[in-house]
Order: C-alpha cells, then sequence, then structure tokens
C-alpha cells in the first residue's frame, strides 16, 4: 500500500496487489488487483489483474479481468480490457480495446504514456496523415429543376342578371347563369 503522503517515480513491479493513496509517477505492473483511492494521482501505465479507479489516472492501462472507472474516478488514456465498467460520473478519454483477447497481450507491451504516439494526445498543430489517399471528385452541376406548369382552367360562366316582379312591381335580382352567347336584344 502506498499512503496519501507516498510518492513513488520509476518502475514498480508488484507480486500480489497494490493499493495506491499517493502519488505514483512511471510504470506500474502488478500480478494481482490495483486499487487506485480518491485522492491518488497517477501518472504510469497500470498492469494488473482487476484495476480500480476512484482517483485520477494518466496513462495506459491493461486490466486481464477488469477494469472499473468508479464515480470518483477519472481515466486519461488507452485501455486493453478483457471487461470495462464506468460508472455514472466518471470521466474517460482515450481508446479501448476490448475483450478476452485484448488482456492477455503481454503486459510489457504497455509503455509509458511518453514514448507511445497513440496513447497521448496530439498536439492541436501537429496534422495526422489519413491512411487512405485523398481523391479529388470533380463536382457535378445538380439538374435544374423546372417549376411545374401552371394549368389554366376556363373562366367561369358570364352570370346574367334578371329580375322577378313582385307584387308592388319592383323586380328583386336573382342571378343566373347565361348559357351560349349573351343575347343583346333589348327590352321592351
Amino acid at each position: 500500500m502506498l499512503g496519501p503522503r507516498d510518492r513513488v517515480i520509476g518502475q514498480i513491479y508488484i507480486e500480489g496487489d497494490l493499493r495506491v493513496g499517493g502519488v505514483v509517477e512511471g510504470e506500474v505492473e502488478v500480478t494481482g488487483d490495483v486499487e487506485i483511492d480518491d485522492k491518488a494521482k497517477v501518472k504510469a501505465s497500470l498492469a494488473g489483474r482487476d484495476v480500480t479507479i476512484r482517483g485520477h489516472v494518466n496513462g495506459a492501462v491493461v486490466a486481464r479481468k477488469r477494469l472499473v472507472v468508479a464515480k470518483s474516478g477519472s481515466l486519461f488514456g488507452d485501455v486493453r480490457v478483457a471487461r470495462l465498467a464506468i460508472q455514472d460520473g466518471a470521466t474517460f478519454s482515450g481508446k479501448v480495446s476490448m475483450g478476452a483477447g485484448a488482456a492477455t497481450a503481454p503486459v510489457k507491451a504497455v509503455e509509458a504514456p511518453t514514448p507511445v504516439p497513440e496513447s497521448e494526445p496530439k498536439a492541436a498543430t501537429e496534422v495526422e496523415k489519413p491512411a487512405t489517399p485523398i481523391v479529388a471528385v470533380p463536382l457535378v452541376a445538380a439538374p435544374k429543376v423546372t417549376p411545374p406548369a401552371i394549368i389554366k382552367t376556363a373562366a367561369p360562366a358570364p352570370v346574367a342578371e334578371l329580375r322577378v316582379a313582385g307584387k308592388d312591381g319592383k323586380g328583386k335580382p336573382v342571378a343566373a347563369p347565361i348559357k351560349g352567347k349573351p343575347n343583346k336584344k333589348k327590352r321592351r
């Protein structure tokens, strides 16, 4: 166990379990379980059977059985695990290789974050080259879309005004459609 006031810089290899409460920088390889407490700060690659992170870890992690990032924990680095659990509220940033085969790779493959280009974030000025070449494709103009044709309908038939005489002799106007041509005869 490393207490809250303990600080280790370098490589650590432990037969058994490890509980970290202080600061660790470098490389940690454990045959048993690894626990990172709430106040712990680890800037190292970690390898262990079951790894539980409640504090802050910056580096690659290999968990042969299971990795748990608790709600108070944060992990910045790539992981290779058989099983992964990230609790609500935890922070994680990195790539994950998951499954039984991912964690059985040799533990020595895990290096400190600085020499492994994939495990550390790239600077904003670096440009990553694509794996496949970029091919320029000429732009093709979209076909013109013509507006729909306006269909003209026949105008409504003209309406003639008819007057129907009532008892008082005055006519009431009544509208009725004119059939055929309007009759232009004079009334008498």
